[in-house]
């Protein structure tokens, strides 16, 4: 399909209402269905690929539900397939909370170890060449196999560009080669990022990384129905947006872009915003942060850690970040990467990469490796977890990062009072409050 943009409808200032977002993206649909012929009264099958209900704040579920809506009422057959990459699949509660409107035998669950077919391989030197000589090693171009045999006309792929510490900026080729991709692709591409250096990624329209799923798009995207990319740019509203309504970790989100297309413009337009509104740029370091991890999004620190990618960055030499993190259960997303993190723990990137030369399942799971890069804090600043009854004193010290008790956390850090950012407590303690570090990047001007 060949480069084309429906819908680019965004602003730092612009929160679209729902009856004007969702006018925009029935436009949108329309308009590509018409362009893959199916019109009206003519059966297809569509594709939608949506974000977990880690992204529950990214208006995907939202977008789902009225494109399940639509092209049901068209006699078009839809199936729905969350880009997980190497999340837990959604339970029925999940679903329900992020989908209300999709009945639940629409969704198919993509599991990244089993049911992936290989579209084709970007060779060795093109990766050591675009990663800088960081990694020597091919890439293969991985999709769950239904993309490519499930009978379909067109792939509604939909989620939130924001910050991201492996590719630096979330979601378009990324959420098919990734979301349904399988172990060797997400292995790889992960690690050669947490090798290149997150400082060096996040927030970034063009990467290395970019340039790899780039490439694989560009090179076997013709295997492919064609893919409507469907990006939204979502984040807090500030003070002045909701004087009578502080912004609380459960506080108001504001929908500022909403970008639709075939292609990459698209992509370009969407990132060019979330710049704009997802990074927030410090004066001066932050001595002591702390961040809330809502529980109905963060139950592992495989996730809860972006606590930790995306505040490192403004964190003050000999700092304290303090991660309230009620719903953490474990640390890794399945069995054997939640042992694996157990056995090894969040030690320096340095010593990460030296292990990776001597320890065989640690070489074997390089995504795994990536995640326990970018979990550090490279020995520069405390990272405390106060965690929830799942994880335990001894546990959550056992893999290097400090404990703390979450009642005496909430009591002290009341984070229903607490506004996004700085914050002076009632005995004069100065703290950085960030409810949500999904919604954004925080980093210190340069000088």
């Amino acid at each position: 399909m060949m480069e084309k943009t429906y819908v680019s409808n965004g602003g730092a200032s612009l929160d679209l209402p729902d009856e004007h977002a969702e006018q925009l993206f029935l436009q949108a649909l329309g308009q590509a269905l018409a362009d893959v012929g199916l019109n009206a009264g003519k059966s297809g099958k569509v594709l939608i690929l949506p974000p977990d209900i880690t992204r529950l704040h990214s208006r995907a579920g939202f977008f789902t539900d009225i494109a399940f809506r639509e092209l049901t009422s068209l006699g078009i057959e839809v199936t729905v397939m969350p880009a997980l990459g190497t999340h837990i699949p959604l339970t029925d509660t999940e679903l329900e909370r992020m989908f209300p409107c999709t009945p639940r035998q629409a969704f198919r669950m993509h599991d990244w170890r089993n049911e992936v077919v290989e579209l084709g391989r970007i060779e060795k030197g093109w990766v050591e060449k675009t990663t800088l000589g960081t990694v020597s090693y091919d890439w293969p171009v991985q999709v769950n196999k239904l993309l490519l045999e499930g009978g379909f006309s067109l792939i509604v792929s939909i989620g939130q560009v924001v910050p991201h510490e492996s590719v630096g900026m979330a979601n378009h080729a990324k959420n098919i080669f990734v979301g349904t991709g399988g172990k060797e692709a997400i292995d790889k591409s992960h690690f050669a990022g947490a090798v290149l250096g997150m400082e060096k990624m996040l927030g970034r329209i063009d990467t290395p990384i970019r340039a790899l799923f780039d490439e694989g798009m560009r090179r076997y995207g013709d295997k492919l129905p064609p893919v409507l990319f469907v990006l939204t740019v979502v984040n807090a509203r500030d003070e002045t947006e909701t004087a009578d309504n502080p912004i609380t970790a459960r506080g108001p989100l504001a929908l500022r872009g909403l970008y639709a297309g075939f292609g990459r413009e698209c992509f370009v337009h969407a990132a060019a915003l979330s710049q704009q509104v997802n990074i927030n740029v410090l004066d001066e370091p932050i001595q002591k942060a702390v961040v809330y991890l809502d529980p109905e999004e963060f139950r592992t620190t495989w996730l809860g850690n972006k606590a930790i990618y995306r505040t490192r960055m403004a964190m003050a030499a000999g700092g304290e970040l303090l991660i309230i993190a009620p719903g953490i259960e474990r640390f890794g997303e399945d069995i054997g990467m939640d042992a694996l993190i157990r056995r090894i723990g969040y030690r320096s990137g340095m010593e990460i990469q030296d292990m990776i030369k001597t320890d065989a399942e640690l070489a074997n799971n390089l995504v795994a490796a990536g995640h326990l890069i970018h979990g550090s804090a490279d020995n520069r600043f405390t990272v405390r977890y106060y965690p929830g009854k799942g994880v335990s004193r001894k546990e959550m010290e056992s893999v290097y990062y400090e404990w703390g008790d979450i009642k005496e956390a909430l009591a002290r850090y009341g984070i229903n009072k607490l506004r996004m950012g700085w914050n002076t407590l009632a005995g004069g303690e100065k703290i950085f409050f960030v409810p949500n570090p999904a919604l954004g990047l925080w980093a210190l001007r340069k000088p």
